[in-house]
């Protein structure tokens, strides 16, 4: 018996080993404004992706071809974990405080070309 709770003990530390190493995925749901066109929003996600190098943080754009909803895009943010994630975004917000800096400049950009609708973190296993 003790061998089978002794077992059952380090395969759950296994199991769970893996838990504090998952991935993050950061998703937003937006749609774009009247004003702005795909390639141009690509444009800013691009510089975004320059600067959120330095951080581990990169983004892709999901764009619906088959759904109920064609007009909402998904913006899909990755990071190693959710500690990066953490410290991208503490990096990003902070950064709004001062009009001049690269993250304020990004988000003036971002906030002239899309609606941002919804927003969800998920760790990936």
């Amino acid at each position: 018996m003790r061998k089978l709770i002794l077992g059952a003990a380090l395969g759950s530390a296994f199991a769970f080993g893996g838990v504090a190493h998952a991935a993050h995925w950061d998703v937003i749901a937006t749609e774009l404004t009247e004003s702005c066109s795909l390639p141009e929003y690509m444009e800013i996600v691009g510089d975004f992706n320059a600067w959120g190098e330095d951080y581990g943080y990169q983004a892709r754009i999901a764009v619906p071809l088959q759904s109920d909803n064609l007009t909402t895009l998904f913006w899909v943010g990755e990071s190693a974990d959710a500690a990066t994630f953490g410290a991208t975004w503490d990096a990003w917000r902070d950064g709004q405080a001062d009009p001049s800096s690269g993250p304020a400049q990004l988000q003036a950009r971002f906030d002239e070309c899309a609606v941002n609708l919804q927003r969800t973190g998920y760790d990936l296993y």
